[in-house]
């Protein structure tokens, strides 16, 4: 049988009943449209990720008192009860650790208002504390002026380095560089404006001013908690660097040799491992949830066809008086379920995969095309098609010809 005249005569039996169709074909699509959405979600999320971690070096090494990102139930209480990593535990480090450099703090000191003269930004400016590794280590460059000098950091200077959104804001028609701003009232010259970075997950990389941290340590205070950035040099030399900055942490902070390590160190790999936890959950979600509509669906389906068997019982019988065998009328009903499924599948498909990329468009990431999802869609529908049509299709098959003839 011409598989366009399957189709035409699977569109025919939905029109004769446009309410039960619609009620099947919107369980069908619903199913497939939350593992296609989910998968699709998936892959954006994933991309955009990979394209963030990608923004830092591959080699360099986090330490922090908590996690950079804990997946499920969580004691904080364990977290928080530990001892603050301080900017003297830092500078200890990088005196006696040998593999690891371009030893850096990261700290975001404030949350303020920047001003140059008259004009002033939005309370939304990150205050960080930094040295010359930090523009590096957090992959900025630097687009006019210079980085911090060694002597700007041993000295305390009041210099800073300010973001692109900063530039914007507070030097619109003028240039930045050797211009002071003013930090809750403290005076810094501006020696460096980084280039754009973008945004992550909506918010922008480019709203901060870097000071070096011995001159906020002078006005914060100096045991402040603080995150750790080391590079290992190469991604080869990741473990090994890691394993000595573990040894020389542990001896700083005292701890005991059968105690846990009470600090955390995370990798570019650490990351994506906790972030293919978090896509794996949403994987299974959106397979639970189309399974269970999709059973739902794949029952609707039965019925509808049933009915359609029962509508059509005369039509049945005058196709096996003129010559129909079984095995054609059994072709027929199960082409005209695997018809329907697939029509619901591809709206459930298309549905699914233009949600899943509105978050590429929020998050500003790169469209994916989730193919392999939608070669699984249109095979899965098929032997959802063929397990609930092929009894209505055998009972179809089954009936006497006289008997049909005979049915009103």
């Amino acid at each position: 049988m011409n598989i366009l005249e399957v189709f035409r005569q699977a569109i025919d039996s939905l029109r004769s009943n446009k309410l039960r169709s619609s009620l099947t074909l919107l369980a069908i699509s619903v199913g497939v449209f939350a593992i296609i959405s989910a998968n699709t979600a998936v892959l954006v999320l994933d991309n955009y990720f990979r394209d963030t971690l990608s923004l830092m070096g591959g080699d360099v090494i986090t330490v922090s008192k908590f996690p950079s990102m804990q997946m499920g139930p969580t004691n904080w209480d364990v977290y928080r009860n530990r001892q603050d990593i301080t900017i003297a535990q830092m500078e200890r480090l990088s005196d006696l650790s040998e593999a690891a450099t371009a030893v850096g703090p990261n700290r975001s000191y404030r949350t303020t208002r920047v001003t140059y003269g008259e004009t002033e930004t939005e309370p939304n400016i990150s205050i960080r504390g930094g040295n010359e590794f930090y523009l590096s280590n957090n992959a900025y460059n630097i687009e006019e002026g210079r980085n911090f000098l060694p002597e700007d950091i041993d000295y305390a200077r009041s210099v800073a380095i300010i973001g692109a959104d900063v530039e914007s804001a507070l030097f619109e028609m003028e240039e930045a560089i050797g211009k002071t701003i003013r930090v809750e009232g403290r005076p810094y010259t501006v020696i460096g404006v980084t280039e754009a970075k973008g945004n992550v997950f909506g918010n922008t990389l480019d709203r901060f001013v870097v000071i070096p941290y011995s001159n906020l340590a002078g006005i914060y205070g100096r045991n402040q908690n603080i995150g750790i950035q080391v590079r290992a040099g190469s991604v080869d030399n990741i473990a090994a660097t890691i394993d000595e900055i573990t040894g020389v942490l542990r001896a700083i902070r005292k701890v005991d040799p059968g105690a846990p390590n009470d600090f955390e160190i995370a990798t570019n790999e650490s990351l994506s491992s906790s972030m293919e936890s978090f896509t794996g959950i949403l994987y299974t979600i959106g397979f639970v949830i189309g399974g269970i509509v999709l059973l739902g669906a794949g029952i609707g389906v039965m019925n509808i066809m049933l009915v359609s068997v029962s509508e059509r019982t005369r039509e049945i019988g005058v196709r096996k008086a003129v010559g129909a065998t079984k095995k054609a009328i059994t072709s027929q009903f199960l082409m005209e379920s695997i018809a329907i499924c697939q029509i619901g599948g591809v709206i459930g498909i298309l549905a699914g995969a233009g949600l899943g990329n509105a978050a590429a468009l929020w998050l500003e990431s790169s469209v994916v095309i989730p193919w392999g999802s939608a070669l699984s869609g249109v095979v899965g529908m098929m032997i959802v098609g063929v397990v609930f049509g092929v009894y209505p299709a055998y009972k179809a098959a089954q009936l006497d010809p006289i008997e049909s003839l005979r049915y009103e």
